[in-house]
């Protein structure tokens, strides 16, 4: 459904060495697993036998037992659909084998060993296994069917329909130690197009364990670009030396998407999760340098063994994030800000120093971004050790400014000792009107884009005249959809905030608030903080109210930065951001209301291009930026006919 795969790690409870026990355990959760919608299943290594059996390996009624109660359970499951793969002991060439089993409707598959087998400390697994790169056979025996066996089986999806758009979805296998290797198999995996890794884990417990567990699975899965679901032996596993307590984790290119809340439990486990393999396809296409690794193994030939991937059905099992550009724990996003601050204020201050100017101006209006711009500044200069009075902050009230902001920019430029400079543009406005034949009471785009230039040449010549540079204030979510006046405010000489999208920017101003020294500057910045995003390009209402309100106009910024996120970030068709968006926003806006300003994200960021493409320097602060000399390169008049077929 919409790129993702419904994937589960379960963690069955064990009796160990009582295999027609422990496969009814695992027959229960293949059963729950398949009501929640599950595709892709995964359960511990050994888990047929259970991991802590020890020298009981070597007894051939539990090795028989194994094979026979694993041909049990994949009859009694035939009639599901769902990929299954569990954990045994298996003999193959007068060896004995630790192997995962790949099954489906009945059949089986495949059978992947471990590659790399643990011999230190508590492990001890070479007393009775021995390593799949010692296997010579491509196939093994097993109740009368011939079957591949080897460390170079993938398993890829084929469906029939010729029609089915959903992306490819390989699949590889590895086996607990395999993960903890300088190179895990997953690596060579994922370059031969694995985009999910199965782990199959018997990890035991031990203090401080599980995070660094954690960071592993985290760390492979971004390195892999892959999604990584990790299952580990739980309660019912020997206790003679060890505790095991039922791990389950699934991560997805660097993030931890679900992970069992609780380890220490004596019920079975089934851990639900989703896979985005759209993403993973997107990122992997973009990131050259993985496209590069696959050069490293040419020479390893994989053999691929198709399944039939069943059609998502149900909901998605995670939650979609309303606002990806805002950590939503608090701690996160209070850490998040001063490094975005420390970004846009060390970007300016390499400016600073490297054209050796002293003077800096900005245009104030009390409104978020140009708050923000202000107090990066501020922080540049106090950090070079120059007096703020270097600061050149002008207010240039127009036909649309209301009291609330223009005092809130006044307050604030004197507050932080910023040198204060008031212009009025209405002259110079209705005297230009005259000169290009413009009534001047008509509230068209020229009304607008009048004031917003002659605002950008008053804080050019104001720079000339003092030898500074004009800071811009433009964000990026303004960037995105061209809501900037083109040779206006869109244009600078350096603009800190081009990277930043307005969901972020009120955060940003209200932590500058919490280093507030004075009374006035805190109040201030959370006033502004609270006032509605207005280009105040519009008179006043009779009250002195904004009346021309930016979300009134171009939609939610909340929805077009969601928009921008997953369209930019990772790739997503419009059919798939309209998908998630209505899953993230389903209590605050109805799906008519979503598709119409989606319409609209897409419509402007296509025909507003050419803005974007004589943007000027800015630093770059998270993983996305429209800059055409970093990030985002687009043809100004590409046509976004097919990008509409959806809509």
């Amino acid at each position: 459904m919409n790129g993702f795969v419904k994937v589960a790690a379960a963690s069955p409870i064990v009796e160990v060495g009582n295999c027609s026990e422990n496969i009814k355990c695992i027959e229960a959760l293949i059963n729950q697993a398949d009501i929640r919608g599950v595709q892709i299943l995964v359960f511990p290594e050994l888990c047929i036998t259970g991991y802590t059996c020890m020298d009981l390996f070597a007894q051939k009624l539990l090795l028989d037992n194994a094979v026979k109660y694993l041909l049990q359970l994949v009859a009694n499951v035939s009639h599901l659909a769902m990929l299954c793969v569990v954990g045994m002991p298996l003999e193959i060439e007068n060896k004995l084998f630790n192997v995962a089993v790949a099954f489906q409707q009945g059949k089986i598959l495949g059978i992947v060993p471990k590659t790399y087998i643990p011999n230190h400390k508590e492990f001890q697994e070479m007393r009775w296994f021995s390593s799949g790169s010692l296997l010579g056979s491509k196939t093994v025996k097993i109740g009368g069917e011939v079957y591949p066996v080897g460390c170079d089986l993938l398993f890829r999806a084929s469906n029939n329909d010729s029609f089915d758009y959903r992306p490819e979805t390989i699949v590889g296998v590895e086996i607990c130690e395999d993960l903890w290797t300088p190179v895990p198999p997953s690596s060579f995996q994922s370059l031969h197009g694995a985009s999910i890794i199965l782990n199959l884990s018997a990890s035991n417990e031990i203090t401080g364990k599980n995070e660094y567990l954690q960071s592993l699975i985290v760390q492979q899965s971004a390195r892999c670009i892959a999604g990584y679901v990790y299952a580990s032996s739980g309660f019912g596993e020997s206790t003679t030396d060890l505790v095991f307590a039922g791990k389950g984790f699934v991560a997805e290119n660097g993030v931890m998407t679900a992970c069992q809340a609780e380890r220490f439990t004596i019920e079975p486990k089934l851990l639900v999760g989703d896979i985005d393999v759209s993403y993973l396809r997107h990122d992997r296409l973009v990131n050259t340098s993985f496209g590069q690794s696959s050069a490293l193994v040419r020479d390893k030939a994989v053999r691929f063994v198709p399944f039939q991937l069943p059609f998502y059905k149900g909901a998605l099992s995670r939650s979609i994030n309303p606002h990806p550009f805002v950590p939503s724990d608090t701690d996160t996003l209070k850490e998040r800000c001063e490094e975005i601050l420390n970004i846009q204020t060390y970007g300016l201050i390499k400016r600073l120093k490297h054209i050796i100017v002293r003077s800096a101006v900005i245009g104030v209006s009390g409104g978020l971004d140009s708050t923000l711009a202000l107090m990066v500044t501020v922080r540049a200069f106090d950090r070079l050790g120059l007096p703020r009075t270097g600061i050149l902050g002008v207010t240039m009230p127009g036909f649309g400014t209301t009291d609330r902001t223009y005092n809130n920019a006044v307050k604030l430029i004197r507050s932080l000792g910023v040198t204060f400079r008031e212009i009025s543009i209405k002259d110079a406005c209705i005297q230009h009107f005259k000169d290009i034949g413009h009534d001047g009471k008509t509230p068209d785009v020229t009304y607008e884009n009048v004031q917003a230039r002659e605002r950008t040449q008053i804080l050019m010549d104001l720079a000339n005249m003092t030898r500074g540079i004009v800071i811009g204030t433009g964000d990026m979510s303004e960037l995105a959809l061209g809501w900037a006046t083109y040779n206006g405010d869109h244009i600078s000489m350096y603009g800190v905030n081009a990277s930043v999208p307005k969901t972020l920017v009120r955060y940003l101003v209200e932590s500058t608030a919490t280093f507030a020294t004075d009374d006035i500057t805190r109040e201030t910045l959370l006033d502004i903080a609270a006032t509605p995003v207005s280009p105040e390009l519009i008179p006043a209402d009779e009250q002195g109210n904004i009346t021309q309100k930016t979300e009134d106009i171009m939609g939610p910024y909340e929805l077009h930065d969601f928009f921008l996120y997953h369209f930019i970030r990772r790739g997503a068709e419009f059919s798939n951001i309209y998908f998630l968006a209505c899953r993230a926003f389903e209590y605050k806006y109805d799906g008519a209301t979503i598709r119409k300003w989606l319409q609209v994200f897409l419509l402007r960021f296509f025909s507003q291009q050419f803005k974007r493409s004589c943007l000027p320097d800015g630093p770059k602060v998270g993983s996305i930026s429209l800059s055409p000399r970093c990030d985002w390169r687009m043809p100004s008049d590409a046509a976004d006919a097919d990008f509409r077929v959806f809509l």
